[in-house]
């Protein structure tokens, strides 16, 4: 248990890496990483209703996500996914590439020349994209610049996992949620409900801007014909800001320590950044190699490293009897890096992506935004911003590592490093 709050990847032994299927036993329930293909492949897509998300490790998040989306099961969740996602289909893309160009031109020009901790200027930079796609709001704005800092509070105050998540505690107990974590949720929730009311009252005078909080609100369930409430709403933007946010800060200081160390890729990125010239979701084709890097990225360095889901009944994996209760964890961390599925997992190559074995794993093995019918609805919102920000980055400014400072990733409420990422930045 000291372990999995320090940092859920060093409590993995090595075989990991290796294992179709391993359980894990505790006295109160069991669990068991599933790494073959087939079985994520069931669990995931053919067969989600039988297996939904754990309750045990929303409970560290409830304080700040409530009854969000990512929490949610069964109907609760369908309904909340028909809300939700026609703001994130193909065609929304293209309406927000404006908001991402500009928050990745504010990221290029606040970057300085010198020794730089990456993980505080790419949170920024995500921050930014949020607020200005959801809420059509810089980061600069007093109340986005306040849930930013709130949320920075948060991040050092929250473990991976609460002691809920091991011990089944019945619901009418209070939850030990540490203090300051309590507080720092309350107070992003109360920033988070300004921003809601706020445009409440534009959409209510007409004069709300066309971006995703508004096509959120005002999108109506086809099937009970109703929208969401401001709690609910709450909710909602509280995991568009930890998901998009969290996750898109953490791939993004990742791929620039990666460049750092693969000048010569770093080079074919900067190359193709020159490209951005003009505001144009076109330029987007012209990035072939940079989204390639990020792949790569996504699968070496995972946001999300674990995914845990539920046995709603009982099952049998493997020859194993699996008991109704029992914990299923999918890791894209270990299947990602499977010995038995990647040529030179633990290599760093993007063009892996153009080869029969990196097409193969990509369809079978790569899951950083899950998949099957509770894949992330800002998948493709991802993978638009992370290249352009990363292109962008990289057509102004050459990156270097840092003699001595090499990055130890660690998982909390994402796969970050100990104490940083520090690179050397300069002019191109």
């Amino acid at each position: 248990m000291q372990l999995f709050r320090q940092d859920i990847l060093s409590a993995q032994p090595a075989r990991l890496y290796r294992a179709w299927m391993a359980e894990f036993r505790t006295p109160f329930f069991r669990s068991y990483l599933m790494n073959q293909p087939e079985l994520v492949k069931t669990v995931l897509k053919d067969r989600p209703d039988d297996f939904p998300k754990s309750a045990r490790v929303g409970e560290g998040l409830r304080p700040l996500l409530g009854n969000s989306v990512f929490l949610t099961n069964g109907d609760v969740w369908k309904r909340q996914r028909r809300i939700i996602d026609p703001a994130f289909e193909g065609g929304r893309l293209r309406e927000t590439f404006p908001a991402m160009w500009d928050a990745s031109e504010a990221a290029a020009a606040r970057l300085p020349e010198g020794v730089v901790e990456i993980e505080a200027q790419t949170s920024h930079a995500a921050a930014d994209v949020i607020f200005r796609t959801l809420f059509s709001i810089p980061i600069e704005d007093a109340l986005a610049s306040a849930v930013f800092h709130e949320f920075r509070i948060y991040q050092r105050s929250q473990p991976i996992l609460n002691l809920a998540a091991f011990v089944p505690l019945p619901r009418w107990m209070p939850r030990l949620f540490r203090r300051d974590t309590r507080a720092s949720a309350a107070r992003i929730r109360a920033l988070i409900g300004q921003l809601v009311d706020r445009r409440a009252q534009e959409i209510a005078a007409g004069t709300a801007p066309d971006d995703l909080a508004t096509k959120i609100m005002t999108t109506r369930d086809p099937v009970t014909g109703e929208t969401f409430s401001p709690e609910e709403m709450v909710d909602q933007v509280a995991i568009f800001f930890l998901a998009g946010h969290e996750t898109s800060a953490s791939a993004l200081a990742w791929a620039l320590y990666l460049m750092a160390l693969y000048p010569e890729w770093q080079d074919k990125v900067a190359e193709e950044a020159e490209a951005l010239r003009d505001c144009d979701f076109a330029v987007m084709s012209q990035l072939p190699v940079t989204r390639d890097v990020f792949r790569e990225t996504l699968r070496l360095y995972p946001p999300v490293p674990m995914m845990v889901r539920e046995a709603t009944c009982p099952e049998r994996f493997r020859d194993r009897d699996v008991r109704r209760g029992s914990q299923l964890v999918l890791s894209p961390w270990h299947l990602h890096r499977h010995e038995r599925l990647w040529e030179r997992p633990d290599d760093f190559d993007p063009g892996r992506w153009q080869t029969e074995n990196g097409r193969a794993c990509g369809r079978d093995a790569y899951i950083p935004f899950s998949a099957g019918a509770r894949v992330c609805t800002g998948a493709g919102f991802a993978m638009v911003e992370g290249p352009l920000i990363l292109a962008r980055v990289l057509r102004d400014m050459a990156v270097s590592p840092v003699e001595g400072r090499v990055p130890v990733p660690v998982a909390h409420l994402t796969v970050r490093a100990k104490d940083g990422i520090w690179l050397n930045l300069a002019k191109r």
